[in-house]
Order: structure tokens, then C-alpha cells, then sequence
């Protein structure tokens, strides 16, 4: 089973995750007090660099007489919706930027290039998977209701297909956002569910038809009208398809190496039950994964290669993250809790492997629902009899013994590797 008990999961005290919270608290507070200027200077940048990459993009396409023309504006135009949908679009509906007051980027008014429509989006998003993070049966974004990601959803013939549904909803991962909002499978009881699942379904279909309209009516019209051939309107048609395939893919990869390569656990409604502030912090600091990234990665990333510090501050500024990342890893040495990060091809290939294997029933599988590498339970440790369940500290060297030491220990034991003394482990770990 997933997670019930996130404290005794995590080793810690009651009065270990109130501190925890307390130092998260004051990150906040420092770069709340700290926003200004150097901040607003970035996403005025990144804005002129998204409209300048897209009319370079579709300017190429005008005039893609040549392959490596189309293949340019093709990719500059793929490069600049990513940015629109990861940079902008996805952090300042957040509201990262609502504090500079400006209509222009404020998560109020802004309408993303993307099959969904914002409104949706900001509830399914910002409001149930980031209040309900990773918990089953409450946050959708477990699976995408079309995948199985964890043992502890009940294995279907369906899934046999988890390889197939995932190429299809990576190639058109817009759509699948667009659909997420209107619970397909859900059953309408009342004729208010009724009324409002229509409403739904008429604001999705008109964002499609504008999306639609724009990139594969008007501008290709207009890349035809121009070049005064049938070839031009194709390519532009072609193209303008290329692009919106080209952010699809590269948001379905971020997003999945965020929430799904191992160690990004999976956790139960009764962890809902009166959460404390210090127990969200820790929920999404153990629900959530990074990738390591330089400069460039991360801001095509969104700044989403932070995935851990945007779960503990979804409303901040994405441009701080990198700054923040640096004291949450601090906090997890402090408190020995593990910090789930690697590079972008290994966290997305394990993101697919648990796609792949969960394909099957569970009979052909080794690990278990309690002890997988995808997700786990607290009673991973129940064979461990030296295993206390709460943090402890070590007497000869005053540092504290917690999950990521208990993981360690527990890796140690299934290789046959003898356990160092706790002292020569501490010396190795500082």
C-alpha cells in the first residue's frame, strides 16, 4: 500500500516536522521580502525572447521553400510554445507573478497556447493536484486516469496497453490536459453535474477550435496567400503540427520526470486526515522528483527540473528556485530525508520503465506494494527489527539517523553488504 503515516515514514517526530515547517516558512518569507526588480527584468525577458522565437518561427515558415527551412521555423516555432506553456504559462497561472500587479502576466487574465482553457486548468492543476499531491484517488494526475503508476492501483487488462496510451498521450498531451478537467468516466448523477459537465465541454471545444483556427487555418492560409501555392499552405499546415508535437513531447517528459521516476512516493486518503502545514511540506518533498540542470535546461524546463522546490512553493517565482533548491537540500542533510534527484534521461527513463512493468499483473512482478521501487509504505522497514520508526540521533557523533540512512541500510542488507559502524558512516557522509 501507499503511504498512511508520512511522519513515521519520513522518521520523523511530530516536533521534527513542525520544525521543518517552520524553516520552510521562513524561505518563503526571505524571498517574498526579497522579490523586486532583478525579477521583474526576467519575465519581461523571457516574454520578448517567447514572441521574438515565434515570429522568427513563423516567418521561417513563410518562406519554407527548403527542408532545412521548414525544419528551422518548425523547431523555432516548437521552441517558443515551449516556452509559452512551461515558462510563462504554467508559472504565471500559478500567480508567481501576481505581485507586480501587471495585467499582462497576471494568472488572472492569462489565456496559455494550449487545447485547455486556463480556468480549467488552474482548478485541476493548481488547486487538486497541487493541494492533493500524489494522493491516491484524489489527485488525477496519478496516471492520467489512462496509466497505472503505482501497485497499489488494482491491475486491469487496460493497462496492458500502459506503453501504447502513454506514446498517445505524450504526442497529444495537450488534449489529454484538456480532458483531464472533464472526468470522462466519472458518472453524472443530478442534472447540476449534468448542466456543468456541458459547460465544461463547450468551453474545451471552443479553446480547441480557436487553437485549431490558429495554427491550422489562419496561418497556413496566410503562409499560402503569400507564397501563392498550395505547397506553402501545406508546409506551413505541416509545420505549424510539428511544433505544437514538439511541446507536447518535451512537457510530457518534464512533467513525468517530476512526479514519477522512482522515489517520488504515492500516498493514501488517511494521510489527508487533519494534515498539518509541516505535513504537506513533507508530502510533497517525498511525492516529488528533480533533475539535475544547467542554466538552459532549467528554463526549458519551466524551472521544473525543481520540481521539489515548486511543490513547497508553487507561487513563487521559477527564477528563484534554483537559490531555494540549495537551502531545501539543506534542510534535508539536517533531518536525513532523502532528496530524489538525477539526470533528465535517467529520471525519464524510469519513468517509463515503471510505465512499462506495471503494464503487467502484479503476479509478474518481484517487488511489492509496500517495498517497489516506484512508490513504497512505511512498512517497508517491518523486517528491519533494529528499524525505530522515528528519528534518532547518534550519541558519538551528535547526527541524526532518518530515511535516507534507513534506505541506505535497507539497500546495504538485501546486497549482502556488511552495515558500516555508525560513526565511520557519519565520517563518509560528511
Amino acid at each position: 500500500m501507499a503511504i498512511k503515516d508520512i511522519p513515521e515514514y519520513a522518521h520523523l517526530s511530530d516536533e521534527d516536522v513542525a520544525a521543518i515547517a517552520v524553516e520552510l516558512d521562513q524561505i518563503r518569507a526571505d524571498i517574498e521580502a526579497d522579490r523586486g526588480e532583478r525579477d521583474a527584468r526576467y519575465l519581461r525577458n523571457t516574454v520578448r525572447l517567447q514572441r521574438g522565437l515565434e515570429l522568427a518561427g513563423r516567418t521561417l515558415i513563410f518562406g519554407s521553400q527548403k527542408r532545412s527551412l521548414w525544419w528551422a521555423g518548425a523547431g523555432t516555432l516548437g521552441v517558443a510554445k515551449i516556452i509559452e506553456n512551461m515558462e510563462l504559462g504554467h508559472n504565471v497561472m500559478h500567480g508567481q507573478w501576481d505581485w507586480m500587479n501587471d495585467p499582462e502576466t497576471h494568472s488572472t487574465s492569462w489565456e496559455w497556447d494550449n487545447a485547455g482553457p486556463s480556468a480549467h486548468w488552474k482548478h485541476q492543476h493548481n488547486f487538486v493536484h497541487h493541494k492533493y499531491t500524489n494522493v491516491l484517488g484524489m489527485d488525477d494526475d496519478v496516471g492520467y486516469g489512462l496509466l497505472r503508476v503505482t501497485r497499489d492501483q488494482r491491475w486491469r487488462p487496460f493497462y496492458l496497453g500502459n506503453l501504447v496510451w502513454n506514446t498517445l498521450l505524450m504526442l497529444g498531451f495537450e488534449y489529454g490536459v484538456a480532458a483531464q478537467h472533464l472526468e470522462l468516466g466519472r458518472k453524472r448523477k443530478t442534472e447540476a453535474e449534468q448542466l456543468e459537465f456541458q459547460q465544461a465541454l463547450r468551453d474545451v471545444g471552443r479553446k480547441i477550435g480557436r487553437q485549431a483556427a490558429k495554427d491550422y487555418v489562419v496561418y497556413p492560409a496566410l503562409a499560402g496567400g503569400a507564397t501563392r501555392s498550395v505547397t506553402g499552405w501545406r508546409k506551413a499546415l505541416t509545420a505549424n503540427a510539428t511544433a505544437n508535437v514538439i511541446r507536447n513531447i518535451w512537457t510530457n517528459a518534464v512533467i513525468f520526470c517530476g512526479h514519477f521516476p522512482d522515489g517520488a512516493e504515492k500516498f493514501t486518503k488517511r494521510d489527508m486526515q487533519d494534515e498539518t502545514q509541516g505535513q504537506w511540506y513533507l508530502r510533497q518533498m517525498l511525492g516529488s522528483a528533480n533533475f539535475r540542470s544547467g542554466p538552459v535546461l532549467a528554463f526549458m524546463s519551466g524551472n521544473l527540473s525543481y520540481q521539489i522546490e515548486h511543490h513547497l512553493f508553487p507561487d513563487l517565482p521559477s527564477n528563484r528556485l534554483a537559490e531555494i533548491s540549495v537551502r531545501v537540500q539543506a534542510i534535508c542533510d539536517e533531518y536525513d530525508l532523502p532528496y530524489t534527484t538525477g539526470s533528465f534521461p535517467l529520471q525519464y527513463a524510469k519513468s517509463w520503465r515503471t510505465i512499462a512493468k506495471l503494464s503487467l499483473p502484479d503476479k509478474y512482478l518481484t517487488a511489492t506494494s509496500h517495498d517497489a521501487p516506484e512508490t513504497a509504505s512505511e512498512l517497508r522497514f517491518k523486517d528491519e527489527p533494529t528499524q525505530q520508526l522515528v528519528g534518532t540521533v547518534d550519541p558519538r557523533t551528535g547526527r541524526r539517523r532518518g530515511l535516507k540512512s534507513a534506505l541506505r541500510r535497507l539497500r546495504d542488507r538485501r546486497r549482502g553488504v556488511a552495515p558500516l559502524p555508525a560513526s565511520s558512516r557519519d565520517r563518509s557522509a560528511a
